[in-house]
């Protein structure tokens, strides 16, 4: 597999023993990403599972007048389709590629397969592995919930930026004013308001939905606690990148 795209660019790939690393990898389908591609849509049986290495999954749950809300992002730190190995099948969320790259994606039977064993044994490492992320991802969604009813749009706007960046390998974004403000769930002007008084702060340079982050310590300082808390959980209960 080329060196560009590799699945050890997954931490949780890149954090499986070198025995089960192998085991799996032969089943890791590499495809594209691109930019507002669905995944999923609410209630849909589930076939795959993602595991992004440069693209951005947003979790949307949608009401029945056509308005959505993001309530969780899925990077390189995770996977895309928890419901599956937990035992849902489906979920009541939308899952659309926030920002365009490559995933490598599983079989969801073979995932169930490897989660569930034969008389109820674990599946060493990444059996654990998945738990822990989901714990994570429960904090997020949670976190997601209480930034959206207790913080102004400005800090939400700054959250999501940050989130987004720790899922990239670089310092730039390219979306749309429409997305964000489906991510978000507020009119577009809003998010427009949101991201000038942002860009005006230096923090951010915004054109033609491309967004390059110039003060990743003033976008810290400005973002409301949520977004810390997060991060403390994602860093306390999964691998850092280059640990095993």
């Amino acid at each position: 597999m080329s060196d560009l795209f590799h699945p050890h660019q997954n931490r949780l790939l890149a954090a499986l023993p070198e025995e089960e690393y192998v085991r799996l990898l032969p089943n890791l389908e590499r495809v594209p990403m691109p930019l507002g591609q669905v995944l999923y849509e609410s209630g849909e049986q589930m076939r795959y599972v993602y595991f992004p290495v440069d693209a951005i999954v947003s979790m949307l749950y949608v009401m029945e007048d056509g308005a959505s809300a993001e309530i969780a992002v899925v990077g390189n730190e995770g996977v895309v389709g928890v419901s599956l190995f937990m035992g849902g099948e489906t979920t009541p969320s939308r899952a659309v590629v926030q920002s365009s790259g490559h995933a490598y994606r599983l079989k969801g039977q073979l995932l169930k397969e490897i989660f569930h064993r034969a008389g109820g044994r674990r599946a060493g490492v990444f059996h654990d592995l998945l738990l822990r992320y989901t714990q994570a991802l429960l904090t997020q969604m949670a976190q997601t919930a209480v930034c959206n009813r207790h913080h102004s749009l400005d800090q939400q706007f700054c959250r999501w930026l940050l989130l987004s960046l720790d899922r990239l390998p670089t310092n730039e974004l390219v979306m749309t004013q429409e997305l964000i403000a489906n991510m978000l769930g507020v009119r577009r002007e809003s998010v427009t308001e949101a991201a000038g008084n942002v860009q005006r702060a230096g923090l951010i340079e915004y054109h033609r939905g491309r967004i390059i982050v110039r003060d990743r310590a003033g976008l810290e300082a400005r973002v409301c606690e949520c977004y810390a808390v997060v991060k403390r959980e994602f860093d306390r209960l999964l691998p850092q990148r280059g640990t095993s």
